[in-house]
């Protein structure tokens, strides 16, 4: 039994792990790469050209690492994209149904709405009115007049169910309508003085982001730009 081929024992046939044959290829400079890093730096020329030769192998290390990731990951990649082309078109053609249909109900949902909050504002006033007269017809009654007391009595009755009911009607809006705000800027000078006076950060990192992508080809005011040398 010990002689037989390992090709042929269970799990003899599975192929060597790409990241391990490649890491394996390297192991050496890898090793030797680690060594130098001890935070000395380098001091002389023969110390860089060695450390230069270990780069350009690191390099080629990182270069092989990956080539073979995307070697791996492409079928995968490849099998999604052709998945999600498969599904694409019904989902597009249900997202176009839904959009139609929310168009459909767009216009008699808002005038609804409308109604609605209208009713709802004539049912506060008119709370708020029945409250008042109530207030007012308790203030006057006469403790020892039996009939004012019971106006009274009647005009909080009715003033609290005033209120019940604008209280429903404030309940009663309309299902798959939102509120949204939107914008418009009338003044981009405007726009741009509040930012800058209001919310420095947000334009600190708007300056240093517009200097990081344009300082190459423009004269940019308060930028100082210069030319430098690192290795590489």
């Amino acid at each position: 039994m010990n002689d037989m081929n390992p090709r042929a024992t269970i799990g003899g046939n599975c192929p060597p792990d790409p990241i391990d044959a490649i890491c394996a290829q390297f192991e050496g400079e890898r090793m030797e790469a680690e060594n130098w890093l001890d935070g000395t730096p380098v001091e002389n020329e023969g110390q860089m050209k060695a450390v230069d030769a270990l780069r350009k192998a690191m390099r080629e290390f990182r270069l092989g690492l990956e080539a073979g990731h995307k070697s791996a990951t492409a079928p995968l990649y490849d099998a999604y994209k052709a998945e999600s082309a498969r599904w694409k078109p019904s989902i597009d053609d249900a997202k176009r149904i839904e959009s139609g249909l929310v168009s459909l109900v767009d216009g008699f949902k808002k005038k609804l709405a409308a109604e609605k909050e209208a009713a709802e504002r004539a049912a506060k006033a008119e709370a708020a009115r029945k409250m008042r007269e109530a207030e007012e017809a308790a203030r006057a009654a006469n403790s020892a007049d039996i009939e004012a007391q019971r106006a009274a009595a009647e005009a909080q009755r009715e003033a609290e169910e005033a209120q019940r009911r604008a209280a429903a009607a404030s309940k009663d809006t309309v299902r798959g309508l939102r509120t949204v705000t939107r914008y418009e800027i009338t003044d981009i000078r405007d726009a741009l003085h509040w930012i800058a006076k209001n919310d420095k950060d947000a334009m600190t990192v708007f300056v240093e982001d517009y200097v990081r992508r344009n300082h190459k080809g423009a004269q940019i005011a308060g930028v100082r730009v210069w030319q430098d040398k690192e290795a590489y």
